[in-house]
């Protein structure tokens, strides 16, 4: 039995189907990178995943149960954290308080909460800005907290949705090592990205999708190279 597995999902909105039949599985410490055109039910996926939207039809098994209908909280609680392409900390509170509030999915204390915290920061990089209005960061390090925040609720599976997006290469390069980091701690992670360079380097396997369907799955070079692929990003000759 696969870690994650994805079953004949479907997701309608109206009469448009923006998730249809798609099905994966993910395993235990991989890192797997779901690409795919601009409005092609990516960020859709990991809402279904993540309960924000309801399955229209199928299934979403992690560790063996089934948690499609559970509402958001709860998916989070039993381990699945995930990031937001649109980062909104809470602006008004630092760093640390941001990433304490997260805490608390499990925590039951302010000092069990704001140690996760501390551990936390420690591992992306952000202990030095502890301190820092969340408002007052750059958008690298807006990234980062985003991605803390999540790591915070102590994920099984992490969804990350396109946290290199606007960075420098510089900025890229630090956030490769830090998924990678973030796995090495045993996390899962299933990453949206455009960024190929990125996606090239990171990910164990590929899964590219378009109008909601799978299009190719497998290595990256192989997923790179298909036709049908290039073809959806870059069309017909």
């Amino acid at each position: 039995m696969s870690f994650f597995s994805a079953i004949e999902i479907v997701k309608h909105f109206g009469g448009i189907a923006a998730v249809n039949d798609l099905s994966f599985d993910v395993e235990q410490g991989e890192i797997l990178g779901l690409i795919g055109p601009n409005g092609s039910g990516k960020t859709t996926v990991f809402n279904l995943i993540n309960g924000y939207y309801p399955l229209t039809s199928g299934r979403i098994l992690f560790e063996g149960r089934e948690i499609q209908g559970l509402p958001t909280w709860k998916v989070c609680k039993v381990g699945i954290g995930r990031t937001f392409q649109v980062v909104k900390p809470l602006r008004r509170m630092t760093v640390l308080e941001n990433v304490t509030a997260s805490a608390f999915n499990h925590a039951n204390s302010l000092a069990r909460a704001r140690d996760k915290a501390e551990s936390v920061l420690a591992l992306c990089g952000l202990e030095h800005k502890r301190d820092y209005l969340a408002s007052g960061l750059t958008i690298g390090d807006r990234k980062r907290l985003e991605i803390a925040r999540a790591l915070a609720t102590e994920p099984k599976l992490l969804l990350l949705d396109e946290t290199m997006a606007g960075l420098t290469p510089q900025e890229q390069a630090a956030g490769v090592e830090l998924v990678r980091a973030i796995r090495d701690s045993g996390v899962t992670i299933i990453i949206v990205e455009h960024i190929m360079k990125v996606i090239m380097n990171l990910c164990d396997r590929l899964l590219c999708i378009s109008y909601g369907m799978k299009l190719a799955e497998g290595s990256p070079e192989d997923v790179a190279n298909n036709p049908d692929v290039i073809e959806a990003y870059l069309g017909k000759e």
